[in-house]
């Protein structure tokens, strides 16, 4: 049996944000995935956004969708309420984090609200206890920013596991070993959670300085040279750097694959594309298969 395939999308903040993700949402559900997730902003920004388009997903697609939450900004109170209106729309899978603190940076302080929760496992365990949920949660192959070293890192994911998780997803990587030494350190710890593997097809250069910014990780400096050198005006040039993010996930999926990793889920960023050409360069749809510049930046990356 294959790995699960999963697709993350974000809530859009404009009317012509919701017809691009629609269209995705739509182009992304003939490859059937096992679930479909939507992210939720730092400090609760898009809460209304999530919860509508995760019971839109759920009344009208065949799609089963995750729903992202997190514990910032928000009373106990509060996130039992959302919880409630989740499950009452018949959404009863549930990305529990502790997330990102409100506001523009995400490596600004990060405070507890005073009526709230301080870990993700508290949050875990909030959402077992309000009824018949699947609880997902945040995995980190490079470790969290915030950890002072790896062992911690791995503790803290154990400890969210035992609180009750079902499965969880890491934040995207780009090093197979990365997610590969995560996943023996937590198997050695007696963990065996499913952890799915958070991948991004990068198709623009723009994007390498965004994932920075928003994970907190570094980028392998080997590909940001690479993408660097491909970058330009011309269109060939953004066709090229295309090619080769799409060969680097395809890549990238193909060993987690060989490895054994449970699934992999696609950071799509709300376009179907990149995500669909990966899927059927691996062979996991009938997509069309991958055009011969994709081909070249394969050998480029092997």
């Amino acid at each position: 049996m294959g790995p699960t395939v999963s697709f993350e999308f974000f809530p859009p903040k404009a009317p012509r944000g919701a017809a691009e993700l629609w269209s995705a949402l739509r182009e992304l559900e003939r490859l059937q995935p096992s679930f479909v997730s939507v992210t939720y902003g730092a400090g609760g920004s898009t809460r209304e956004g999530t919860l509508a388009v995760a019971e839109q997903i759920a009344t009208e697609t065949t799609m089963t969708p995750l729903a992202h939450l997190t514990a910032v900004d928000h009373s106990v109170a509060e996130l039992r309420q959302t919880i409630g209106r989740l499950a009452a729309a018949g959404v009863r899978n549930v990305l529990a984090l502790r997330g990102d603190p409100p506001g523009a940076d995400p490596q600004a302080e990060w405070v507890a609200h005073p009526h709230g929760l301080r870990y993700a496992a508290e949050l875990v365990e909030l959402v077992r206890a309000m009824g018949d949920f699947s609880v997902g949660v945040a995995a980190f192959p490079e470790k969290h920013p915030r950890s002072p070293d790896l062992a911690t890192c791995v503790e803290r994911f154990v400890a969210k596991c035992r609180a009750g998780a079902d499965f969880a997803i890491t934040q995207m990587f780009f090093r197979a070993e990365d997610y590969l030494r995560l996943r023996d350190q937590v198997t050695a710890r007696g963990c065996d959670v499913p952890i799915i593997a958070g991948v991004m097809p990068v198709t623009n250069v723009r994007q390498i300085a965004r994932i920075v910014q928003l994970s907190g990780q570094g980028f392998p400096r080997k590909l940001a040279d690479r993408f660097a050198a491909l970058d330009g005006d011309r269109p060939q040039d953004r066709a090229a750097v295309r090619a080769y993010g799409i060969a680097v996930a395809t890549q990238l999926s193909q060993r987690l694959i060989d490895e054994g990793a449970p699934g992999l889920h696609f950071i799509t960023m709300n376009k179907a594309a990149a995500t669909t050409q990966v899927c059927a360069n691996l062979g996991l749809s009938n997509a069309p298969t991958l055009a011969a510049s994709g081909a070249a930046a394969a050998r480029d990356v092997a």
